[in-house]
């Protein structure tokens, strides 16, 4: 693949996350009487990040060296996306924690969700538009895949690695929250990449619903039962058991 394309791709996700920026940076000062509205906007215009990136940089899992450059890129987009977007969930897993331990209302744990799957939507609808301009070689038919699967094993397998990297991930998330943020950004985008490199080749490592509906919406339509069980139910059961021994059982044991 040349250099000017993965080139080209670099600067569309650059022109998405400063955008992003812009919008954020005008709900928040828009908005301010409108704490519902600001906090679904935000929650949309970051999720809408994450997805439209993440949608590109698949397109990049074939440059050279393999797997380096798409691990090296997993990393840099994922602090960037960290830096960026702090306050912001952009993963259903992510809101479904505190909403069990009580941090959130179900109201707003339910705008924010929302917000995620309609950015997951909007972010697919806007980079299929942007792929079939054409403008990078990486674009060039990448809207005849139809249903790109991610999933290279079996179901029951795919479901636990997907289970397992939800735990893994959410405890991880939970263990590093007085961590200094400048720090912590590294440290979760270091254990991100680990997880990919670790089963991206089987499942994607996903764990992320809104992400795995905007990165393969034709697996659900088609498989709907099989996806939805593997990037819905199992990263969402385990994050549920993660904030089930955080919040019940290891109180009781310290």
């Amino acid at each position: 693949m040349a250099g000017g394309g993965v080139g080209t791709s670099l600067l569309l996700m650059a022109g998405i996350m400063v955008a992003v920026g812009l919008c954020r940076r005008l709900t928040r000062r828009r908005l301010r009487a409108h704490p519902r509205l600001c906090t679904f906007l935000l929650e949309m215009f970051s999720t809408f990040q994450i997805c439209a990136c993440t949608n590109e940089l698949c397109l990049l899992g074939n440059v050279e060296p393999k797997p380096h450059t798409a691990l090296t890129l997993t990393y840099g987009f994922t602090v960037l996306h960290g830096l960026t977007l702090t306050g912001s969930t952009c993963n259903p897993c992510g809101t479904l924690q505190p909403m069990w331990g009580g941090g959130i209302s179900v109201k707003m744990g339910g705008l924010k969700i929302t917000a995620q799957f309609v950015a997951a939507v909007l972010a697919r609808v806007f980079m299929h538009f942007i792929w079939s301009l054409e403008m990078a070689e990486p674009h060039f038919g990448a809207l005849s895949q139809g249903c790109s699967s991610p999933m290279q094993t079996t179901e029951t397998q795919a479901f636990c690695i997907e289970l397992l990297f939800s735990v893994v991930f959410q405890l991880s998330v939970l263990r590093v929250e007085g961590v200094n943020p400048k720090y912590k950004v590294h440290l979760i985008a270091l254990l991100i990449t680990m997880l990919v490199y670790a089963g991206g080749n089987l499942t994607g490592a996903i764990f992320n619903p809104a992400l795995a509906f905007s990165l393969h919406a034709n697996c659900f339509y088609d498989k709907f039962f099989s996806y939805s069980l593997v990037y819905w139910i199992a990263p969402s059961l385990g994050t549920i058991l993660v904030a089930f021994i955080w919040d019940e059982i290891l109180p009781r044991i310290s």
